[in-house]
Formats: structure tokens, C-alpha cells, sequence
């Protein structure tokens, strides 16, 4: 095995802390000067990662989604616009040469809500360069997905402060 490697991995499952895990591993590169793209799909809303990153030159971050949460059934030909535009800017991310990383962040349930589908995801995958990690987020991994890549983890809910009525709260979901 070497360092140079680079592994396909997937955090999936309905408990908290898939982008999170995604982001930590973002921020232990960038402090081995390491560079990470993220395309968060389906997000156009202000979270605290935005912010926080902003000056981290070894980070990327970038929005394809609305700037509030839609429902499968909301699914418009401009959500679907968005993705496909999410996936182009990936892959031209994950093949400039320019990234360790790319983390493709939500398109499980970006697959699920059909904005993209399994195969598109698969092609940008088969384009991996040997030496690019890339990290795919989200409920739901579909089958495909989970076959193909190297690492799975999978989040699971025990007990959620959201069963009482809890709501994301700032600097902590969100």
C-alpha cells in the first residue's frame, strides 16, 4: 500500500455527522498542505463551513442546491440543472492535477432525489486519477456506490436530540 494512493470512500447512513467527517478529514489535509475541493450538492444555504474555510487556501468549498431543503416530489428541471453543473465543476476539479481530494458532498441523496444518476456518478469515478481521494456523502448510498468504493461508513442513529423536537442549530448542524 502507499501513501500516494488515493481511496474511494463513502459516509452514508441516517445519523448525524457524514459532512462532518468529511470536513474534518478537509481540514487534517490542508494541515499536511494537502488541497480539498467540496462540491456540496443540494446546499445553498449559509452554513458555518463556508465561513470558517474561507481562508484556508488548501480548501475549496462550493454550492450546487437551493439556498432552502426541497422534498423529492419539489424536484425541478433547475435542481437537476444545478447538479449536473455540480458534477461538471467536480470533475474538472478532480482531474486539474490541482486537488489531493474532492469530496462530493450529499450526492447520495442527490442519486435518490434523481438529480444525477448512479451511472453519472460511477463514470466521474472511473475518470479518478490513481492519486485523488474521494470522498462521497449522504443517506441512502445506493448499492453501486457502496460495490465500488474502498471505505464505507456508515452513520448510525442510537438516540437524536431532533426525536424531541430539536432543530439544527447554528455552529452545531449547521
Amino acid at each position: 500500500m502507499s501513501e500516494t494512493k488515493g481511496y474511494v470512500q463513502v459516509y452514508t447512513g441516517d445519523g448525524k455527522g457524514k459532512t462532518t467527517a468529511a470536513l474534518g478529514l478537509a481540514l487534517r489535509a490542508s494541515g499536511h498542505g494537502m488541497r480539498t475541493y467540496i462540491g456540496q450538492f443540494m446546499k445553498g444555504q449559509p452554513y458555518g463551513e463556508l465561513d470558517a474555510l474561507r481562508d484556508n487556501s488548501h480548501i475549496t468549498i462550493e454550492q450546487y442546491g437551493d439556498v432552502r431543503c426541497i422534498h423529492r416530489e419539489e424536484v425541478t428541471s433547475d435542481h437537476i440543472a444545478q447538479a449536473q453543473r455540480g458534477l461538471a465543476r467536480a470533475r474538472e476539479a478532480l482531474l486539474s492535477g490541482e486537488y489531493d481530494i474532492v469530496v462530493l458532498d450529499e450526492v447520495n441523496v442527490t442519486i435518490w432525489f434523481g438529480l444525477l444518476s448512479v451511472e453519472e456518478v460511477l463514470a466521474f469515478l472511473n475518470k479518478k486519477p490513481e492519486r485523488v481521494e474521494v470522498i462521497l456523502t449522504g443517506r441512502r448510498a445506493p448499492h453501486e456506490l457502496i460495490e465500488r468504493a474502498d471505505l464505507v461508513t456508515e452513520m448510525l442513529p442510537v438516540k437524536h436530540y431532533y426525536e424531541q423536537g430539536v432543530l439544527a442549530r447554528k455552529g452545531i448542524e449547521r
